[in-house]
Order: C-alpha cells, then structure tokens, then sequence
C-alpha cells in the first residue's frame, strides 16, 4: 500500500514536470549555471546621445532601462576607435596588433579563436544579426545574417548564412526583426549568445521614415568646444579632416541634391535606392528645409551652425529608432520568462564626436572617441541602480563572456573578467588602459598614435609622419585643450606617465616593431 502511495505521489510530481515544461516553453531548460548572453552594439553611438549619461542632448528610455535595472559604466573605453578593429577585439579578447585587424581594410582572419566558437563548444546557441564590417563568412555561429561592409539604410542587402538577399524596409527596423526571429525559433532547451549589433548612428545618419522631421522644432546649441582654433594641441589636431563646418559633404553629411552654388551633391543616387513611397516621403521631409536653407544665404559662424544642427538633428533621429529596437527585445525577454537568466549589454563600438573641437566621426584618443556608452543587466548578479568608473574595455568582454558561461578562459586572451567588479565581490581592477590608432594616411587623415589613460592623466605618442607627444590633466583639463607634455610643472608626471607606459606596453607585448610592420599594411 505505501509503495503504492509512493509511485502514485511519483507519477503526480512527472506529470506536473510535463506540465510546467509545456507551459514554460522555451525558456525552459537553461539553468542558472549558463546564462543567455544578448549583446547588443551600436554604431557610432556617442555616450553623451545616452540619457542615461545625464548629457540632457535626447532621451534614450530602453537604454536606459538596463542601466537602471543593472550597471552603468562612466569610463568604458576602446582600444582602437576604429569600426572593424573595436569588433575584433571585441570577437578575440586581443588587441589589434594581436589579432591582426589593425585598420579597416585589413583582412580579419577568422580562423583565429573567438569567444563565440568557445560558447559553441560548450553548447551554446550562437547567433550574429546586423553589422560586422569584416569580410568573409563569420565563423562561430550557427546562423548569421549580417550587413556586407557598411550596408545601407534603406532596402538593406543582408548575407544570411553567406546568401545575400535585399529585404525591403529601413535596416535598424530589419536588424532588430530578424535578432527577434532567431529568438523564436531557436533551440529553447539550450542557452544562447546573440549578438545584435546596428548599424545606426553610423555615418551618414539616414533617419527611418516615422523620424524624417523629430527634433524640426528644435535649435541645438553645439558645444563649447564647436569653434576650437587647436590652440594648445599639436600638429595632428590641427591637420585632422572631419570637422562639420569644413570636411562634411553638402550630398552625402547634409542631404541636399543641389549645393548653394546650385551644382548637384550626387545625393540623388542615394535616394533611388528607396522605393517610390520611402523616396516620396523622403522629399516631403527634406525639400522644404532645404530650400530655406538654400534662399538663407547663410555664411561664416551662421553657417557652421546650421551644419551642425543638420547634422546632430540627422544622427538623433537614427538613434530613436535603435532605442525602439531595444525596447522591442527588451519586451521579449520578459513576454518570454527569459530576463532573469538573460545578461543584457548595450554598447558601441567606440565614441564619437558630437561638435566637440568641431568634429565628427572618432580615430582619436581624445576622451569624446576613446569612451563608449557601456551599460550591462544580468538581476542574477548585478544589482539595480550600481555604477562603476572603473576603466574597463571592449578587450574585456570575451573573458567576461566566457566567465559568466562557465568556460575556461584561454591563457592567450588579453582581457580580464569584470564579473566580480560588477557584482561588488571586488574593487580590484587595472589602474591604466592602451590605446592604438593606425589607419593613416586615410580617411579623414587622423595621424597614427597609442597611448595609455589612468585615473588622472593620459599620455600620447603620435609618429610615422610626425615624432610629438601630448600630455593632458584630465581633472584639470577634462576638454584637453592643453598639452602640459612640455610644463615644467608635469615634470614627474610626465615621467612616471613614460614608465607606465613601457609597463603596459610590455604586458600587452606591443613595441615599435609592431608599428613598423603595420606601416606596409595596405591601405597606404
């Protein structure tokens, strides 16, 4: 009789196992020893075009709703403000004079070891869905559907499992549909990695149609920095070209078909990408401002902010609809019981210039493009509402990655693990970072440099065409609109900021060497 009660009780606990298996569907079968991974990376995205980061220039709510309910970090940085490296080294865990994506016409060699194809090995589901930049089919993923080199704004071509299709529609809108798609209809009983990345607010910050006139009646005051002389800077400051008021194209930056001489841009091309509705609606937008603008007669300082508002208004617009698209996932997660197991990281692939000295576009060292928005969900183990201004970097994130799955980080990585930073276990982190630029000459000619920040200082070395070294006090000087490099007064500084550098240098393994090998790279 009691044996019978016993299976009786067996029986009713198998089928309540069956019942909650149905009712839970897919977000059953992951346990809390393998968390989801969802990393999703911007193009481009300036920190301060974060709400979140108290800059009060737009309002960001989804992203902001995962440094809210996680960890915001104030000084997340690159290794290389360069699109297709920074996506390297977020894949290797290694620096670009490592993993050999040193600039974006290298080839990246994908046979090398990456964090996905180690998440693979240990059951993961993997996916990549929008930009990546590099050429040749990813490896370490199960499915891929991404953007062939920078793609396009409008009926995107996306090679999905390395067959290029064009589907019809705007590409933040597409890329977040398809992160979406492969969510549905993935494995439900194995943990996954999705990487989700757009290519908004990339250059040349074509807004989705529903966007086209946000921000019309608005009058952006550009920052304090808009009409920098480059006083107190060297040489590569003042022989840059990607100031708004100078080097942006009337066609391409500012969308006019014609320019105020009345001589066409070649924006026109642009356009026929669109169908008849996308283009039609387009001119509705556009036309009317461009006509004011073209009878304005605008000219000196008048003109430079009219630019700058073209162009701020532009990029904005194409991060609203990057903020829906994370609330779209972010929505999902919830509707689908996976949010508690599932890490959330919002990020981009480096910093951008938003008027500051009068530039856009990113290369240098200089804060603006050397911190990138990080903010990172995971209720698991990061409490709500904690914020860090510890110095991690994109460097980091594979061997955080392979951490929180439970996978032996290789010896040969070069980042370290923040798990314990976020989750308060530590204080312990790196008092100094490594930076190295190299892609020049080149678009945009920002010369070739490396350098180290810590807490306080930052130290640059700029060379192969030039031999100068700039030195900035970040808590006296958080602009770095002066060099101190050659002020008596920063003669310890200067010093010590030297030794750290050889230091760092050396436990990366980096060298001058390294800097003459690249020099033959290619795209000279």
């Amino acid at each position: 009789m009691i044996n019978q009660v016993k299976m009786n009780k067996l029986i009713g606990i198998q089928l309540l196992i069956v019942l909650c298996l149905s009712w839970c569907g897919k977000s059953v079968g992951q346990t809390a020893k393998h968390p989801n991974i969802i990393y999703i990376m911007s193009d481009d995205h300036a920190y301060r075009a974060v709400s979140a980061y108290g800059h009060g220039l737009n309002e960001t709510p989804n992203i902001d709703r995962i440094a809210r309910e996680g960890v915001l970090f104030t000084r997340a940085t690159v290794t290389n403000s360069l699109c297709a490296p920074s996506r390297a080294v977020l894949l290797t865990g290694k620096h670009s004079f490592i993993n050999g994506k040193v600039d974006n016409q290298e080839r990246f060699n994908w046979d090398q070891d990456n964090f996905p194809k180690l998440l693979q090995q240990a059951g993961y589901q993997t996916a990549m869905v929008g930009k990546i930049h590099m050429d040749g089919l990813p490896q370490g993923f199960d499915y891929s559907a991404v953007l062939p080199g920078q793609g396009q704004y409008y009926n995107p071509d996306f090679i999905i499992n390395g067959k290029k299709e064009r589907l019809h529609g705007y590409v933040t809108d597409i890329t977040t549909d398809l992160a979406l798609e492969w969510l549905e209809e993935r494995d439900g009983d194995r943990p996954f990695c999705l990487l989700y990345h757009q290519k908004a607010p990339h250059r040349n910050w074509q807004p989705a149609p529903r966007y086209l006139t946000l921000y019309d009646d608005t009058t952006f005051t550009p920052p304090a920095t808009y009409f920098d002389d480059y006083t107190g800077r060297g040489t590569a400051a003042k022989t840059q070209e990607m100031e708004v008021a100078t080097h942006a194209q009337w066609g391409h930056d500012f969308k006019l078909l014609t320019d105020p001489n009345g001589k066409p841009t070649g924006f026109d091309r642009e356009l026929n990408r669109m169908d008849e509705a996308q283009r039609k609606q387009w001119m509705e937008a556009y036309e009317p401002k461009n006509r004011a603008f073209l009878q304005s007669g605008l000219t000196g300082k008048e003109l430079a902010l009219w630019k700058y508002n073209r162009y701020i208004k532009d990029y904005l617009r194409t991060i609203r609809s990057v903020d829906d698209g994370v609330g779209e996932l972010l929505d999902y997660l919830e509707e689908h019981g996976l949010a508690e197991n599932t890490i959330v990281v919002y990020t981009s692939d480096q910093g951008f210039y938003l008027g500051e000295h009068g530039w856009f576009d990113k290369r240098f060292m200089y804060e603006e493009s050397l911190r990138t928005p990080l903010m990172i969900r995971y209720p698991k183990e990061i409490k709500a509402g904690t914020e860090t201004d510890a110095l991690v970097q994109n460097l980091d994130f594979a061997p955080t990655f392979l951490d929180y799955a439970g996978v032996e980080i290789p010896a040969d990585i070069q980042g370290e693990s923040f798990r314990k930073l976020v989750s308060g276990e530590t204080k312990d982190w790196r008092d100094a970072i490594y930076y190295t630029y190299y892609e020049y000459p080149s678009v945009h000619m920002v010369k070739r440099h490396y350098g180290i920040r810590t807490d306080r200082y930052k130290l640059m070395h700029f060379y192969y065409d030039i031999d100068e070294w700039e030195l900035y006090d970040l808590e006296k000087d958080p602009r770095e609109m002066r060099n101190v490099y050659d002020d008596p007064e920063y003669k310890e500084v200067r010093e010590t900021m030297h030794r750290k550098l050889e230091e760092v240098r050396k436990k990366y393994k980096d060298s001058d060497e390294n800097n003459q090998r690249f020099i033959s790279s290619k795209n000279l």
